[in-house]
């Protein structure tokens, strides 16, 4: 029996249609470039994406850290002007609410606030008297280090007070599927053809007489062909084994990993914050980050204490897709100690999703050993406030090596035209040895 093979032909293939993906998308879209991108999912951003936090925050480790994610407010701001198209409704929004950075042994908050003196992030430190008549709901006890719920020693008395940081321009964005959707919705006017449900089974590439080669296209699990000359692999937890696929892993010094993360939703306390508004807290010395929801409610994550076991996975698709009560237990209570009047719901309400997490929690953008293909991974729990800037990104290391500079000797830099500043985006390269500077968590 003789099974008939659809053969399509693009300039770009994008695998992956989480916000990033599509990023990536709508930045070689608008390129003139004739883009394909195919997910094994049934919408945009159905994926991580979906689970994401969608923090806006910049207290990042590095100044490509800072720069990109203050860069990316300012389209936040300007959502529909960065998409091309009008003012409306069905237009993902950028609620500010400001964000409580608290102080923890192991953050240098003077390195913090010397990039946002860099960068120009406004901010304004809290003594313990401030942040009491600022946050009257907050419990300003030091608790470090971050211990277990089980362990006894969770219940101590605090042993001193904290002090931290205001920025006043943080926030979140109230809808992160929404906004995977309208960057999709932003490439397809620009030609993009999107195809969901296709996953990807085989990498194809050419074969020099000389050993030589470069990327050719995908195979679908349906027997569809995409052949074009570049493909990025923007594949989340799948990323790394797209990679496998394509034959580039030996060639990373930074690899990935899939992690398994749980956040929850309860009901805020009264006083929060009206209307959603409730503030941003990262909270290091508990090992908890915590924001208000437009529904009046609270999200509460975790910033992956030494206390606490983490979930890698073997297969990012073998994972327990509801929240559990070890998970949610564990920052409920951290969250609760920081806001007493919070209530600690008796059934976990919450969402499970699965990290695309590198050695070092900072994003391989690149290109790699087998020209033509690219990556832009790694980047879960910590980049989705960078979405806007990530497609330009990698839309210039494309074009930059599909002219012939060589990226890894040569880096790319990105002028970044609303706050003025240039990123060398070798920061990002799969070719760099860990990060020291790093938080090694999802602070990034």
């Amino acid at each position: 029996m003789s099974v008939t093979v659809t053969q399509e032909t693009y300039d770009s293939v994008v695998i992956g249609a989480g916000v990033l993906g599509c990023s990536v998308a709508y930045a070689l879209a608008r390129d003139g470039r004739r883009v394909c991108v195919v997910d094994r999912n049934a919408s945009a951003g159905s994926g991580s994406t979906s689970a994401s936090s969608a923090i806006v925050r910049y207290n990042y480790s590095t100044f490509a850290g800072v720069a990109s994610a203050w860069e990316s407010a300012h389209i936040w701001r300007d959502w529909a002007h960065h998409l091309g198209t009008g003012e409306g409704t069905g237009l993902a929004r950028f609620i500010k609410t400001g964000g409580l950075s608290l102080d923890a042994p192991g953050q240098d908050r003077q390195k913090v606030l010397g990039l946002f003196d860099r960068v120009g992030v406004p901010y304004e430190v809290w003594d313990e008297a401030r942040l009491r008549e600022r946050m009257p709901l907050l419990d300003t006890g030091r608790h470090h280090p971050p211990k277990a719920i089980t362990d006894d020693a969770f219940w101590d008395d605090p042993t001193g007070s904290l002090t931290g940081y205001w920025t006043p321009d943080s926030g979140f964005i109230d809808d992160p599927q929404l906004a995977a959707r309208n960057l999709m919705d932003a490439a397809v006017r620009h030609g993009a053809r999107f195809r969901f449900r296709s996953p990807v089974v085989r990498v194809d590439r050419t074969h020099g007489a000389d050993g030589t080669g470069r990327v050719a296209g995908i195979g679908l699990a349906d027997g569809t062909v995409l052949s074009a000359p570049v493909v990025v692999n923007v594949a989340g937890p799948h990323s790394g084994a797209v990679n496998g696929l394509a034959g580039v892993t030996d060639g990373f010094r930074v690899r990935t990993r899939p992690l398994r993360q749980e956040v929850h939703e309860v009901r805020a306390p009264e006083g929060y914050g009206p209307d959603g508004a409730g503030p941003l807290v990262a909270d290091l010395d508990l090992g908890t980050y915590f924001r208000g929801t437009p529904s009046g409610g609270i999200i509460v994550g975790g910033t992956e204490p030494e206390c606490d076991v983490l979930q890698w996975l073997d297969d990012p698709d073998d994972y327990g897709v509801h929240p559990s009560r070890a998970v949610h237990d564990a920052q409920l209570y951290r969250a609760a100690r920081r806001l007493p009047t919070l209530t600690v719901p008796g059934t976990p309400r919450g969402t499970a999703g699965v990290y695309d997490v590198s050695d070092d929690w900072i994003p391989v953008y690149d290109r790699t050993d087998l020209p033509g293909y690219y990556v832009a991974i790694g980047s879960s729990g910590n980049q989705f406030k960078n979405a806007p800037v990530v497609g330009r990104y990698l839309a210039a290391i494309i074009s930059a090596c599909e002219d012939g500079r060589d990226h890894d000797t040569d880096p790319v830099e990105v002028d970044l035209p609303r706050t003025g500043h240039r990123v060398d985006l070798s920061h990002y390269s799969r070719l760099r040895t860990v990060n020291r500077d790093s938080s090694f968590s999802v602070m990034g």
